[in-house]
């Protein structure tokens, strides 16, 4: 049985008070909790102070992005090799509201992943469609796009240790979610389409939901059968929704 995983997305917001005040809130609140797996990603100025609270702690911590460089004249990169001298264990890869912003190509996705993958560090691979292509009936294929070109360059072993996140790019910072069922279909699709092209993955890579997660929705949506956990952003800024919605991962 997957086990779930909660993972925060601060994206650009906090200050050292406001997340020295969140951090040790969640410290707290979760500890004792073993029945799922936590997580924050952080800005980069702040890995230092994840590090400095969270270590020991039942709360992993990452980044938001990663250069697929390992070193060199790239200003305003951060490797991976960086990355890892602050402990960091997830990278958020490929989030559209970068892939969008910045122009990020399917091969740029698929080099980030391969390097965070041999820095021992989890990356998060965000996949999803926008409300145009879901209105037009290809969802499928627009994501389908986006798996086969990562993995058919990383190849199906790198997928152990790795997490896929399917977020619904209209329902990302909107206060729409997809319902239970809608998400459920998507994070199906996504474990069948991994299972036709490596099927020794399929069953134990772990498919997280991100989309306007809240303390209401949260249960509802944790309890189907392919959604492994969730990619919080507004309410990870929260301690008492995103702990909220850490309990409601350990239900399952």
């Amino acid at each position: 049985m997957r086990r779930k995983l909660v993972v925060g997305n601060w994206k650009m917001n906090g200050n050292l008070a406001q997340n020295k005040t969140l951090l040790d809130t969640l410290v707290r609140d979760l500890r004792g909790i073993d029945h799922a797996d936590f997580a924050v990603c952080v800005p980069y100025p702040y890995l230092f102070q994840a590090q400095a609270i969270l270590s020991g702690t039942n709360i992993a911590w990452g980044a938001q992005n990663i250069a697929k460089h390992g070193a060199g004249a790239y200003t305003g990169e951060v490797s991976a090799a960086m990355l890892k001298e602050f402990d960091s264990s997830y990278v958020i890869i490929g989030h559209s509201e970068r892939s969008n912003a910045y122009c990020e190509s399917d091969a740029n996705i698929a080099s980030k992943f391969a390097v965070a993958k041999g820095f021992g560090i989890t990356p998060i691979f965000c996949v999803g469609e926008t409300l145009q292509e879901r209105e037009s009936g290809v969802m499928e294929y627009a994501i389908a796009n986006q798996l086969d070109f990562v993995l058919s360059v990383s190849g199906g072993a790198l997928l152990d240790n790795a997490v896929v996140a399917y977020e619904p790019v209209w329902a990302i910072g909107t206060n729409k979610t997809a319902t239970p069922e809608q998400a459920q279909a998507a994070h199906s699709f996504i474990r069948e389409r991994i299972s036709a092209l490596h099927p020794g993955a399929a069953e134990s890579v772990r498919i997280i939901y991100g989309g306007s997660v809240n303390p209401i929705n949260a249960a509802q949506l944790l309890s189907m059968p392919d959604i492994d956990g969730g990619l919080i952003g507004r309410c990870s800024l929260d301690a008492a929704d995103f702990e909220r919605i850490c309990r409601a991962a350990c239900q399952f």
